[in-house]
């Protein structure tokens, strides 16, 4: 094999390729060069040892390229509505879809005011229920500036930090105002008020906010 290496090029294909054989110091200079342009970082001794025990891959790598990771950023306001993401589907305004939901409320309002009982305190059910998320509770219109409100019942199926929105029996959507509007809700024998225009919060900033006991609003 090594004397094939070091055979010469027949003149047809060196014409060819057009390179030229080398012989004695001429190809061993040629040799070092070109291996000390390859890896210039090492010594020339170090380059002999190397010669004469293993074989030398000469090849070039390209450096590396730092990825910089993007971090995935969410849909802002103006998107959402672009892709009507909150929207409810006319498909799916039917009460008896969000009855499931209702009945999982309860036992979560249940849970949160541990067990209700006819000797519960209602100022304590009040500021858990100040505090509670909503959506599958029946809500009933009691006062409200807009006449045509007052009486609607329904589930709630979307808060907003402006509005409910409710479903009634009937499979209507009402979307009704927070501000001007008073709600009730019944919770296992007690009922309770909901004065719309102090809760003008999203229900996750809600859990977060101190509210006073009594509350009032302006009709």
């Amino acid at each position: 094999m090594e004397r094939v290496l070091q055979s010469e090029i027949p003149s047809d294909q060196s014409h060819l390729l057009g390179v030229e054989s080398q012989h004695g110091t001429d190809a061993e200079a040629f040799t070092k060069a070109f291996v000390k342009n390859s890896i210039p970082h090492m010594k020339d001794a170090a380059i002999e040892d190397m010669m004469a025990r293993k074989a030398v891959v000469l090849e070039y790598k390209r450096p590396k390229k730092k990825v910089k990771k993007v971090k995935a950023k969410g849909l802002n306001a103006k998107e959402r509505r672009r892709l009507q993401i909150f929207q409810l589907k006319p498909e799916h305004q039917k009460y008896e879809l969000f009855l499931p939901l209702h009945e999982l409320w309860k036992s979560y309002i249940e849970d949160l005011c541990n067990g209700l009982k006819p000797g519960s305190n209602p100022q304590v059910i009040q500021q858990k229920l100040l505090k509670a998320d909503f959506h599958g509770a029946i809500l009933t219109v009691v006062r409200s500036k807009c006449p045509s409100y007052v009486g609607l019942t329904g589930i709630l199926v979307q808060e907003l930090k402006h509005i409910f929105k409710l479903i009634t029996k009937e499979d209507k959507l009402k979307v009704i105002p927070k501000r001007n509007s008073v709600f009730s809700v019944e919770v296992g024998g007690f009922v309770s008020h909901i004065y719309g225009s102090k809760f003008e919060l999203r229900s996750s900033e809600r859990s977060a906010k101190k509210f006073k006991v009594k509350g009032t609003i302006d009709l």
